[in-house]
């Protein structure tokens, strides 16, 4: 959480000083990786603190500790993106300084938050927003460790982690089974599926046709252009989606004291599904689809309530008949890719993304048996305005009551 606090002239100058002598460090804690060929954060401390100790010895000496931390993060990172093909430069470049500290360098109480600097510790008030009081009070704790940074005018930027204590986990007593696609997530929750729409086709497309009505006829290196092409909140309003999504998954999962079934989706998946499809604009789609964020989100939001993840190999789901094992035989039916399909030994039919869930709970050790003859097979109930409903119990209500009226 980051707090802004304007503080005096006198507290100001005092975290400069540490700020300077923080980057000092920190450049020679990376030159030292680099030329040891090392990330490992006990390797840099060993090598440099003696000599850091004796340079800078008004700087207290678990800055210097901070700041090996801070230096092994940012080799540690650049390796990856190195090995990605990614980088720009031989070795990371230090431009931005964000201070880290333990909890030998600062204090945390609601009056006041005390830094230690050079000159002895210094004192911030800073003014606690709404957000800071529903984790105060809820039983998040206060982390260790935090940071900070300096702005123009006398503005200390302070960034506080709250802790949640990891729940027990608990022995599940059934599976709910998830089935992530480019518009829809499909979910059997109580034996019964059902398909809640995302919507991301639909903003994908959108922001693209925005995209393109900037920058026709006009450099992207125009000042306005960038403007505008900045303003766009594609990835906010995904990620709004996919959040919401999750913690609505996972709430009803916990509830019911159940596991989340998913597929072990490899890296880099909205690439190997595209490698072969002509389509340019199926291939944006699929390719911002981003199922990886998906599946992560889930998994994140599973570890903070405690909620047990079962990964299946997500192979032939979609188109393997859970009762007799055959192949299912998709007709085209005029879309991108056939949603109902026909069992070749049973004759039943079967929704893709519905015998996808079976194939899922089935694959995950859940013998329950498949009901056969049921409309929802190839016909399941979709939901596009779940976005504000507070559990999948009540969208499922919701459905019943909307089919009686009909």
């Amino acid at each position: 959480m980051k707090l802004r606090v304007k503080v005096n002239h006198e507290t100001y100058s005092a975290l400069r000083e540490v700020e300077e002598e923080y980057r000092k460090v920190l450049e020679d804690a990376i030159n030292y990786g680099l030329s040891n060929k090392t990330t490992s954060f006990t390797r840099i401390r060993a090598g440099i603190y003696r000599n850091e100790r004796e340079r800078h010895k008004d700087l207290p000496s678990h800055y210097i500790y901070t700041t090996c931390e801070d230096g092994s993060e940012r080799l540690d990172s650049f390796e990856k993106v190195k090995k990605k093909g990614r980088a720009y430069t031989n070795k990371p470049s230090v431009r931005k300084i964000t201070v880290h500290l333990d909890d030998h360098l600062w204090k945390f109480s609601l009056d006041t938050i005390s830094i230690s600097t050079k000159k002895g510790r210094v004192f911030i008030s800073p003014i606690f927003p709404k957000i800071f009081w529903e984790y105060y009070n809820k039983g998040w704790r206060i982390a260790s460790e935090a940071r900070f940074r300096l702005m123009k005018g006398n503005v200390v930027e302070f960034f506080i982690v709250f802790k949640k204590d990891e729940p027990k986990p608990y022995e599940p007593k059934g599976f709910i089974p998830v089935d992530l696609n480019e518009n829809s997530v499909s979910v059997l929750f109580d034996g019964k599926p059902i398909l809640l729409e995302t919507n991301i086709k639909k903003i994908t497309l959108g922001y693209e046709y925005k995209r393109k009505s900037i920058t026709t006829g006009r450099s992207t290196k125009d000042r306005e252009v960038k403007r505008k092409l900045r303003n766009l909140r594609e990835r906010d309003k995904k990620a709004d989606v996919r959040r919401k999504l999750a913690k609505l998954i996972i709430k009803e999962a916990f509830e019911s004291k159940s596991a989340i079934v998913l597929e072990d989706l490899p890296k880099r998946t909205p690439q190997h599904m595209v490698k072969n499809m002509k389509d340019s604009q199926l291939r944006l789609r699929i390719y911002k689809s981003a199922f990886s964020s998906m599946k992560n989100i889930i998994i994140e939001k599973a570890k903070e309530f405690g909620v047990s993840v079962v990964l299946v190999n997500p192979s032939y789901t979609s188109s393997t008949c859970p009762v007799h094992g055959t192949k299912i035989a998709y007709q085209p039916d005029g879309g991108d890719a056939p949603r109902v399909g026909v069992c070749e030994r049973g004759k039943e039919k079967w929704h893709r993304d519905v015998v996808a869930l079976y194939n899922l709970r089935k694959r995950a050790g859940d013998v329950t048996p498949v009901p056969l003859g049921s409309k929802e097979s190839h016909d399941p109930p979709t939901t596009s305005g779940w976005l504000r409903a507070k559990s999948l119990h009540l969208i499922m209500i919701e459905d019943k009551m909307i089919e009686m009226k009909v």
